[in-house]
């Protein structure tokens, strides 16, 4: 493989996570925020490794005798399309000579992550799984994106010009999401932007170019399910994993109700709450 397409530091470190093959466990919480790692990783029997490098900040340890990392990706799908091409190059290619490694190893993915709930009924505080991740980003276009039966619908429903990048979806992993449901987790649909204004239909000074209403997206339903809440990130982790042979699930603290127009008064709360769940459940091995 060319030096341009799989780059390394001159410690033989992957160019922007600045790990080598040791330092990361193929069980990895990802958070947006680097200052949410060290809130994972207090919870932490040891940390063997830590490593920062840009907004990518690195914890890998145990818990209960289970090899965990938490790293934080920054904000947006440009971030999660370096972090996990370069996850997923650290454990399946060989670094030294850029070919691919006999055995795939996969890895499962949790994100923990806030969000802002979009239907009036989910309260602020509540902890949601998404079952499914539609993007109205861009990143997965450049790779081998699926037609999901939602984005289809979601497509035909908006009406949207030929000049917008039509949505995609993937699903999350079945088995991740199941534990999810046994930790109590409420079931949703999240719907990832590439930004958190304008994409997201708010408005400070500048009113953004909108092709359907927010009312018109909250409405929309497909076999009963409908869009619950918003953020920057899931549907690259979904996509990306389903593509590289991983298992992902997005889980997320709503912090504000768009709907609603409110915001939780003590968002520390339910962050710490989806935290402490999600090690607990780790703990004891329901993520294995």
């Amino acid at each position: 493989m060319k030096a341009s397409e799989l780059i390394l530091n001159s410690d033989g470190s992957l160019y922007h996570l600045g790990l080598k093959p040791g330092h990361c466990a193929p069980l990895i919480l990802t958070v947006g925020d680097p200052e949410r790692v060290s809130m994972v990783s207090q919870y932490f029997d040891k940390i063997s490794f830590t490593h920062q490098t840009r907004e990518i900040c690195t914890h890998t340890g145990t818990i209960s005798g289970r090899q965990l990392t938490v790293m934080s990706t920054g904000m947006g799908t440009d971030n999660i399309d370096i972090v996990f091409n370069e996850l997923d190059a650290l454990f399946n290619i060989d670094l030294s000579t850029g070919n691919p490694l006999p055995t795939h190893t996969p890895l499962t993915f949790i994100r923990l992550g806030t969000s802002g709930a979009i239907q009036e009924n989910i309260d602020l505080n509540t902890i949601i799984s998404a079952e499914t991740a539609i993007g109205f980003d861009n990143l997965l276009l450049h790779y081998q994106n699926t037609n999901h039966p939602m984005a289809i619908d979601l497509t035909e429903y908006l009406s949207l010009p030929e000049s917008f990048n039509h949505p995609y979806a993937y699903d999350a992993d079945k088995s991740l999401l199941s534990v999810s449901n046994d930790l109590g987790f409420v079931k949703g649909v999240i719907a990832t932007h590439a930004g958190f204004y304008g994409p997201q239909m708010r408005s400070l000074r500048l009113q953004p170019q909108q092709f359907y209403s927010f009312k018109h997206l909250n409405k929309f339903r497909h076999e009963g399910r409908a869009i619950t809440h918003f953020d920057m990130e899931s549907a690259g982790i979904y996509g990306l994993s389903s593509l590289l042979g991983h298992r992902a699930l997005s889980v997320s603290a709503i912090l504000a109700n768009r709907s609603l127009g409110t915001f939780s008064s003590n968002p520390n709360i339910a962050v710490e709450k989806m935290i402490a769940r999600v090690l607990e459940a780790v703990s004891l091995g329901k993520f294995d």
